[in-house]
Formats: structure tokens, sequence, C-alpha cells
């Protein structure tokens, strides 16, 4: 499958600096900040700084230093956030089905409550 990455997306501005985000943590590949519309008390987005439309296209042409460092970012924040005690939950939407929202892969850590269910039963 061929990705098409959309340089003009929210998360390519934030990148740049054309838009002002709540950092949590940067590293050399990756940035972490909080949601403008968080779905729980703690809502931290995660990011490469690279081009990735998604998961897959991410860990297909990523570099290891990308995939490696993304990774522990996450890790990162859920450590810094509190979060590991608790609970937490990870999501990345990928495509149209998934209902992704931004053509950038991203990473939502959520947490700080109960979330409950993942998906609603079909039927």
């Amino acid at each position: 499958m061929a990705y098409t990455y959309d340089d003009q997306n929210i998360f390519a501005k934030i990148l740049r600096g054309e838009i002002p985000n709540a950092t949590v943590l940067e590293t050399e590949h990756t940035l972490a900040f909080r949601d403008i519309q968080p779905q729980a008390p703690i809502h931290v987005l995660v990011i490469p700084k690279g081009p990735y439309v998604c998961y897959d296209h991410f860990v297909l042409e990523a570099s290891d230093a990308e995939i490696v460092d993304f990774n522990r970012a996450v890790g990162e924040v859920v450590k810094a956030e509190g979060l590991q005690a608790g609970g937490y939950r990870i999501i990345s939407n990928a495509g149209e089905a998934g209902v992704q929202e931004v053509p950038h892969l991203h990473v939502h850590v959520l947490g700080g409550r109960v979330l409950g269910r993942m998906l609603q039963r079909a039927g």
C-alpha cells in the first residue's frame, strides 16, 4: 500500500511550531503533548516527528531508532503521568474504518479514571 502524507495536518503544523501545544515530553524523534479535548483526566497524544500516516506505515518504513524512541516515549509518558499503578489505555486509530481523524500517526495515552469497555458489542 502506498501512503500519502498530508504535511498540512494539524500535527505537522504543531511539529513545525505553527500551532502551540502543551508539551509533556520531547525526544529526538517523538513529541508528546496534552490533548486539547481530553477524554479522560489524563489524555496525552504521542506522535513521531517523521511523516507517518498510521502505525503500520510507521513500523514498516521508520528507522529502528525512530521506532525505539517512539515506543520508549510512550512508556515515559505513562511513567511521568503516574499511570503505571492505576492503569491506562493506549489507542491508535488508522484509516476510515478506524475513525482516524488526523492523518499523522498518533497514540492516545488515557488514564486517571476507569475507562470502561473499549468497544461496545454489536447487536
